[in-house]
Formats: structure tokens, sequence, C-alpha cells
């Protein structure tokens, strides 16, 4: 079969877009570091282009940038602390009462439908006091003994904390050297489609993140707001960390859903908490699939509701933990792509006739 040279063309960039899916697809874990700095970094550079315009050292404005935007990222981190300080204690005290309350209303019930369970109230005592009052070093022995049992995950989530910054850097360092050296590949017939491609791109991905910043403040408040008219007393911090949270997709939800159970059941040591928690995380999990996310992320990138879900549950099936990260993002890029080939479809002889 004879082809044209566009048929050519068109073959080869599909052949170079297949090899790269994957080399993306095998190399997804160890890609991880590179992917998230990328994706920093393209976030982050045009505060550093800002601040080079002013004349201020690339070198200085890109380690005060990334040093702000690392202490912004402990910050968020350091909110779980006041938590932890609090529930603590109160974890050492309640968990026994809570599992005698439990002995004594779960177990006669089970009891009728010829279940006979109950808890080891003294052995439950017995672990709590072990774990829950151990001094530093003891935590800190047993901290190693974990880490010693799952090393190669630990080595693995130090490494990527480690790379990750170090990759940020020097991606931010040459980000305008980058860009011209990518554009160089680019061959000069193409070079204005391309462009036109690329600036469309980045247009629909500056609204991807300017959603999805304004999803995390908005559920921030209303977590917090929620959690307060229930009468939490860690609302504030347990609010604001599972709204900010909610960037990594499902994890920061689950972590948030966590430490406000923990709040509740210690603070209340009834099922108020439990039902109060239930009732603000549901209505905010709705809200935010439902409504929030297809409307000012999906809408902004050209993604209708179900599109977005089914983005997340693809991406993340392919690529793990990376694939949902680079779900949307990737999504905005393909989408700007699919407009155009429609466009280029409808125009062109074979559907014209």
């Amino acid at each position: 079969m004879n082809l044209t040279p566009p048929q050519r063309r068109s073959l080869t960039w599909a052949g170079l877009a297949l090899a790269a899916f994957l080399l993306l697809w095998l190399l997804a874990p160890v890609l991880t570091p590179f992917i998230v700095g990328a994706v920093l970094a393209y976030a982050l550079h045009p505060a550093v282009e800002r601040l080079a315009a002013r004349r201020v050292p690339r070198l200085l404005a890109v380690l005060g940038v990334e040093v702000l935007f690392m202490i912004a990222v402990l910050a968020v981190l350091l909110l779980i602390v006041p938590i932890i300080s609090k529930e603590l204690p109160l974890l050492r005290e309640q968990i026994p009462i809570l599992a005698d309350k439990l002995n004594r209303s779960v177990s006669p019930w089970l009891a009728q439908f010829g279940i006979n369970v109950a808890l080891d109230i003294p052995g439950i005592k017995a672990f709590v006091l072990k774990y829950l009052d151990a001094n530093f070093e003891d935590g800190l022995a047993t901290a190693l003994s974990s880490a010693r049992i799952g090393g190669s995950i630990v080595l693995a989530v130090i490494g990527n904390l480690v790379l990750v910054p170090v990759v940020l850097f020097y991606l931010l360092s040459d980000w305008p050297q980058l860009v011209a050296r990518t554009q160089g590949l680019v061959p000069p017939r193409m070079h204005a489609q391309v462009t036109g491609f690329l600036d469309e791109c980045d247009a629909v991905l500056g609204q991807y993140l300017r959603g999805q910043l304004l999803v995390m403040l908005i559920l921030a408040a209303f977590y917090s707001i929620g959690l307060a008219l229930f009468r939490f007393d860690l609302a504030l911090p347990v609010g604001v960390f599972t709204g900010l949270a909610i960037f990594i997709p499902y994890l920061g939800f689950g972590l948030g859903l966590v430490l406000a159970l923990l709040a509740g059941l210690l603070q209340f040591a009834s099922w108020y908490g439990v039902i109060a928690v239930a009732v603000v995380f549901g209505i905010g999990q709705v809200v935010e699939s439902l409504f929030l996310t297809p409307r000012l992320v999906g809408e902004r990138i050209g993604m209708d509701p179900l599109m977005v879900i089914f983005a997340l549950l693809a991406f993340g099936h392919l690529f793990g933990f990376v694939g949902v990260l680079i779900a949307l993002p990737v999504s905005a890029l393909l989408v700007v792509a699919v407009r155009r080939l429609r466009a280029a479809y409808l125009a062109s002889p074979l559907y014209r006739g």
C-alpha cells in the first residue's frame, strides 16, 4: 500500500506518541519525582519569571520561590501537629472506655444471633499503655524496626522527598533554555501550528490550576465551618488540612476523614462525633465530586463531570498514584488536541466529500 507523505508523517507522529506512552507506563514508578517536579516547575515558573524580569538574579529568584513553596507545604503538614498533640492523650484515655462501651452494647446484641464476641478490655488497656504511653526512645526504636521491615518503601519515600526539590530547582533554573530547546525540535513548517497548540494548552492548564486552587479554598472553609457548627475543638486545623489536601485525590480526603473521625470519637466519646463527621464529609464529598470539581475545574478545561471521573479512574488504573496526580492536567492537553483534530476533520475532504 502506497502512503502519501502526509499519511506517513501522521503515522510517524502516532508511533512516537505511542512509544512515549509506553515508556511513561513502564517507567511510572521511577518517574514519580520527575513528574511531580515538572508539574511544580510549570506551576511556579511564572513567579520566577516575574522576579527575573525585575532584575532579581535568577538563582535567587528560584531559591526564593522554592523555599516559599516548601514553607507553605510544611505549614499545611504542620496543621496535623496540634491535632496529634491533642488527640494522643485523649486516645490513651478514651480507647479503653470506648472498648468497654462497645463491649456492653454490641456483645448482647450479637448474642441474640448466636454470635458470642467479647473484647479483651485488659489486653486493650495494656496495648494502649505500651504503645501510646511510650517515651521517645521506645518510639524511635519502633520506628527503626518498622523501617527495617519495610526498608524499600521507606527508602523510596525518602528518595522522592529528596529528589523532588532537586528536580524542581534545576527545572526552574533552566526553564527558558528547556522551552527554547524543545521548540527547536519542532520542524520549521510546523512551528506556527505547534506554537498555537502549546499556547492553547498553557491557557487551559492555567485555568485548571486556578480552578483547583479555588476548589481547595472553598472546601477548606466548608469543612472548617461544618465541623465548628458541630462543636469540634479541632475544626479549624482538620478542616483546613482536609481542604488543602484535596489537591491529592483520594489520599488527601481519606487522611482528613481519619483525623476528623478520631477527633470526633475522642472529644465526644459517642456516636455523635461519627455522625457529625459523616454528615460534614459526606456533603463535602458530594459537593466536591458532583459540583465543585466538574464546574470549577472540568468546565474550565472543557471536560464534563463524567469525563473528569473517567479520567481520574483511567489514569489511576494505568499509572497508579502518579496517574491520579497527572490525570486532569494531561486530560486538559488531550482535550485541546481532540478539539483541534475535530476541527481538522470537519474541514477535511474526508468529511466534506
